[in-house]
């Protein structure tokens, strides 16, 4: 029972200092509107308290106090499992953390809520300490802010994200490279696991306007300009009275294009880039030599319905004319149709290959590598093309970010838009 009253007791003190008006620092400008559908109200917190127990003496189940425990926590996680973030993040992230630690393992367990589970602070998913979440002040007048989804597995974003960063920020060392992330749900679980404070995008641009940067590029590490990259430079166009220049770099595959055909530099350099790196990371010394041994690899996209799908079909369009007969795009989203699982399942067997090896067509090898494309569930594209009856079925849990010719890539594209502020 002691755990529960501990809980109880901080769910009260969050309950307090929500009441209180207290959350985020003035220093840490929030983008929220502070609604309480993004906070847990006091009754909720306090939910811990038996009412109309017609004996005060009377202990619940053991089985029960600890459901109601592990519940409780859940309701914590629950509420800053949001896309807005509010003037009570702050108070609710640290609630929830301190909420978990106060759990037994046997309740830990039990964490289930509309998006908790018992993974949210217990999987390990790599040091956070090797990380940097570049919101230092001090920017100075020029500044390159790298815009990312962001990403809670912790290894990835070391590998993925802080490596661009850190090659953007040795190519131009005289410029103040920072990072802001699009994803608050991210943002807000590694705060409450980690203790890492990753900038959102009006926290990252009201930091640079707040610390006199006047020429400001952003470097979006998305894969195209999809959805994100558009909500990027919706916020971006709040700010731009705020700097005297302010430049958006391109994506990572540059321009969309019309149709299929429409091919670029920058796609043939992540195409050769993200092949060379599969077929040394599955043993061969070439493509050529994989497709005698009739393995055909499988670049896994997330997807979206955006017109800026048809990258993807255009990506497929770059493997056939480098001559990349065993290599097929594929989408978690299964948009376009042609890159759903069931599809491809079907073009590679056409093909007559009987080894596959997946990768991320993504920046970052995080929940989607981990579980949409290598998880063991039966509707995982690993379970699938098993059950499709390859004979072996490799995953290769590996972002974009993490190939150093394809942080050559985002260094060519912040450079183009550097030459149009200097």
């Amino acid at each position: 029972m002691k755990s529960r009253k501990k809980i109880a007791l901080i769910a009260a003190l969050l309950a307090a200092v929500l009441l209180m008006g207290c959350g985020t620092p003035a220093s840490v400008p929030a983008d929220g509107s502070g609604s309480q559908s993004d906070s847990i109200s006091a009754s909720q917190s306090s939910s811990s308290a038996p009412q109309g127990s017609s004996s005060e003496s009377q202990e619940p189940d053991s089985g029960d106090a600890d459901k109601a425990a592990a519940d409780e926590v859940a309701a914590l996680i629950d509420a800053i499992y949001v896309q807005r973030r509010s003037a009570d993040t702050d108070a609710q992230c640290a609630a929830a953390k301190a909420g978990w630690d106060a759990l037994t393992g046997a309740q830990k367990a039990l964490v289930e809520g509309e998006e908790a589970s018992p993974d949210y602070f217990g999987l390990d998913t790599g040091d956070a300490a090797q990380d940097d979440p570049r919101n230092a002040d001090g920017i100075g007048e020029n500044e390159i802010l790298v815009v990312s989804f962001g990403t809670s597995f912790n290894d990835s974003r070391v590998r993925d994200i802080k490596g661009i960063e850190d090659a953007l920020q040795a190519a131009y060392p005289e410029w103040a490279v920072r990072r802001a992330f699009t994803a608050q749900i991210i943002i807000n679980h590694v705060q409450a696991r980690d203790g890492e404070f990753i900038d959102n995008m009006d926290q990252a641009l009201e930091r640079a306007a707040a610390n006199g940067v006047k020429n400001i590029i952003l470097q979006p590490t998305h894969l195209m300009h999809g959805a994100e990259y558009d909500e990027m430079v919706e916020t971006l166009d709040a700010y731009r009275d705020r700097f005297e220049k302010a430049v958006v770099a391109e994506p990572l595959l540059g321009e969309v294009g019309s149709d299929a055909t429409v091919i670029n530099a920058d796609k043939e350099a992540v195409a050769k880039a993200v092949t060379a790196a599969a077929v040394e990371a599955a043993g061969y010394d070439s493509l050529d030599a994989a497709e005698q041994d009739s393995t055909a690899f499988v670049f896994l996209g997330h997807g979206t319905a955006h017109v800026a799908k048809v990258s993807y079909s255009q990506m497929q369009t770059q493997m056939e004319q480098l001559g990349y007969k065993n290599v097929f795009i594929g989408t978690v989203e299964g948009e376009p149709e042609e890159t759903s699982c069931e599809a491809v399942i079907a073009k590679v067997q056409e093909a007559g290959y009987k080894k596959v090896a997946l990768r991320p067509l993504m920046v970052v090898a995080g929940d989607h590598a981990r579980n949409d494309m290598a998880g063991d569930d039966e509707d995982s594209w690993k379970s699938q093309f098993t059950a499709a009856g390859f004979e072996s079925v490799e995953a290769q849990i590996a972002g974009l970010g993490g190939i150093e010719d394809v942080q050559k890539l985002y260094v060519e594209h912040t450079k183009m838009a550097l030459d149009t502020v200097q």
